[in-house]
């Protein structure tokens, strides 16, 4: 499934260049306002952090929610004390897009993750070009040299890179690369089984000067209770804050994770 994802991303994307040459994707990222400090608004304090993810469909689910205006999903977010938001620009499984994400950008403050299945530097330009912060690097769909230069890519762009690990192994590879926000996904992408205590059994392993992401299986306030009590900086939730009143979603996950 993974394989299949980052395959039909990496084609869209190629069909995109055919009418957006690379040259020009990079031209309109280098003339972008600075990106936004992501390790600024996810430095761990007294609480969880959140990123909170604009997010239609997904493989595993299906379709969970319209959301016609992802800027204004995005603003309540924000006004529910969201850290940072996560857009989904995958099209064909998630039905994102960048213009979801060029629209969010323009209408928070706080910083913005392009999450897609990225495995060209043509998808790295073109998510600073659309206004976004942090970018996501999956550990599992890429060989060591291509994250390498994603990562450095993504560094030099003035942006984060929010690197995602399944495992110990991988885990030992996003520190390899330095990264410096390190996610641990519940969820397996070759299978889309979970597994909430994964994160648990990784944390150790993440360099400690690395800010800690438990990804997926957040559905309660429980489950953000769970994550904080394991170790984690900050949680990245979608579904239950698409199907549910956002800020009042939000508002239980923050006191959750004090």
């Amino acid at each position: 499934m993974l394989a299949d994802l980052t395959a039909g991303a990496v084609q869209d994307a190629e069909a995109r260049a055919s009418e957006r040459p690379l040259a020009a994707v990079e031209r309109a990222a280098l003339v972008r306002p600075a990106a936004r400090d992501a390790l600024a608004f996810l430095t761990p304090a007294d609480r969880v952090k959140i990123i909170a993810e604009v997010k239609r469909a997904s493989p595993s689910r299906g379709d969970l929610a319209a959301i016609p205006d992802p800027a204004l999903q995005a603003r309540l977010y924000e006004q529910g004390g969201a850290s940072a938001i996560s857009v989904l620009t995958e099209g064909r499984r998630f039905k994102g897009s960048l213009a979801d994400l060029e629209a969010v950008s323009a209408a928070v403050e706080v910083p913005v993750l392009r999450k897609d299945f990225i495995a060209t530097d043509y998808q790295v330009l073109e998510a600073r070009a659309a206004g976004a912060d942090l970018v996501l690097l999956i550990v599992a769909a890429l060989e060591q040299d291509v994250l390498i230069r994603l990562h450095a890519l993504t560094c030099e762009l003035g942006m984060t890179a929010l690197v995602e690990t399944h495992s110990a192994d991988e885990v030992a590879r996003a520190a390899d690369v330095g990264a410096t926000l390190v996610g641990v996904n519940a969820r397996d992408l070759s299978t889309f089984a979970l597994d909430r205590d994964l994160f648990g059994r990784l944390a150790d392993r993440i360099p400690s000067d690395a800010i800690k992401i438990a990804e997926s299986s957040v559905l309660t306030p429980a489950d953000v209770a769970h994550y904080r009590a394991a170790g984690a900086d900050a949680v990245l939730i979608g579904e239950a804050l698409v199907t549910g009143d956002p800020v009042a979603t939000l508002t239980a996950f923050l006191e959750a994770g004090s």
